[in-house]
């Protein structure tokens, strides 16, 4: 089969196309046949290993790349290991896994997938794993998102943000987006009733009284961000501007730090690979169903072009996803 490989840190160009053997799937795993994945800032933090410290941190990055990247996949069952008795051959499934969709066939725990919906694609299943279950976690469990509340989304556009958006307005909060003007009439589309163009405005000194603010983008200074709040209202952190040693590490550090000063609730979203992120997928399923929630796909490529479509999502400013079609019907 086919996969590319990764040897060394370094950039998209490090992933090479390679012939590998196809994996046998062990004890609670099964074989699937990789329909569909997409590109994360995961992906390419783990090519390029950075920030450099995360490589020395419990649970990042490792002194070394695993050798087949790719943490969302869509796919179908091709074989099953010892020990699984929840899937069958042949059903469509997708779900979240640490490393190893960027090939044509991947071994993955049965335990971290879930049916696919009948309302999603294969590729728009394969845009929701990473960032459908982070936005989740971020607006229901982090910020507590209520009928009734306000929530500010910055970084709007991105595969978090579209995401984030789009499950706020689901909950029955009034979503206000951060992001450039280009994007604007989209982040407007999902649902967001007002949208500051970061490009022209300044949301931190404009916004206020927000119940919960979701900052994905990362890019004000935390005590700023910290005014567009109501008194208790929560400041939920998911990324921020990426740096060779140790950035967005020191950002998040400073939210914490910041958070335990003040009346105001901070977290880092974050969740478990696995059984967890599952549930998150299981959950998320009605309201692809019932068209509340669409991934917000801004390209596609093929498998062939998989090391573009990495340089394209580590350049930023894509509006949504950006899926890879590994193989079709």
């Amino acid at each position: 089969m086919k996969a590319y490989v990764i040897n060394s840190f370094g950039p998209p160009e490090n992933l090479l196309l390679s012939e590998v053997d196809k994996p046998v799937p062990g004890p609670g795993e099964v074989l699937l046949r990789v329909r569909a994945t997409s590109i994360n800032p995961y992906d390419w933090h783990h090519m390029r290993g950075e920030p450099f410290v995360a490589r020395f941190m419990g649970g990042g990055l490792g002194r070394r790349p695993h050798p087949i990247l790719g943490c969302d996949v869509a796919g179908e069952v091709a074989a099953l290991g010892p020990g699984v008795s929840a899937l069958q051959l042949g059903d469509a499934v997708y779900g979240l896994v640490k490393h190893g969709s960027f090939a044509e066939y991947m071994c993955a725990p049965a335990e971290n997938l879930v049916a696919k919906p009948a309302a999603l694609s294969f590729e728009q299943a394969a845009a929701v794993p990473m960032a459908g279950v982070t936005a989740r976690v971020a607006v229901h469990d982090n910020a507590g998102t209520a009928p009734g509340g306000r929530v500010l989304v910055n970084g709007a556009s991105g595969g978090v943000g579209t995401f984030a958006v789009q499950l706020a307005r689901a909950a029955g909060a009034e979503v206000a987006g951060v992001c450039s003007g280009r994007n604007a009439e989209l982040v407007r589309s999902l649902g967001a009733t007002e949208v500051y163009d970061y490009t022209k405005q300044d949301f931190t000194r404009l916004a206020r009284g927000f119940d919960a603010l979701v900052d994905i983008a990362g890019s004000p200074p935390v005590r700023a961000a910290r005014r567009v709040l109501r008194p208790g209202g929560a400041y939920v952190v998911i990324g921020g501007d990426a740096g060779r040693w140790l950035r967005p590490i020191d950002h998040f550090m400073a939210v914490q730090l910041t958070g335990a000063l003040t009346r105001q609730p901070s977290a880092v979203t974050g969740f478990g690979i696995g059984a967890d992120s599952a549930r998150h997928l299981t959950e998320l399923a009605p309201l692809f169903e019932n068209g509340q929630v669409t991934p917000v796909i801004a390209r596609g490529y093929a498998f062939a072009e998989l090391p573009a479509a990495v340089r394209f999502v580590e350049a930023g400013h894509a509006p949504g996803k950006v899926v890879v079609t590994v193989a079709s019907e």
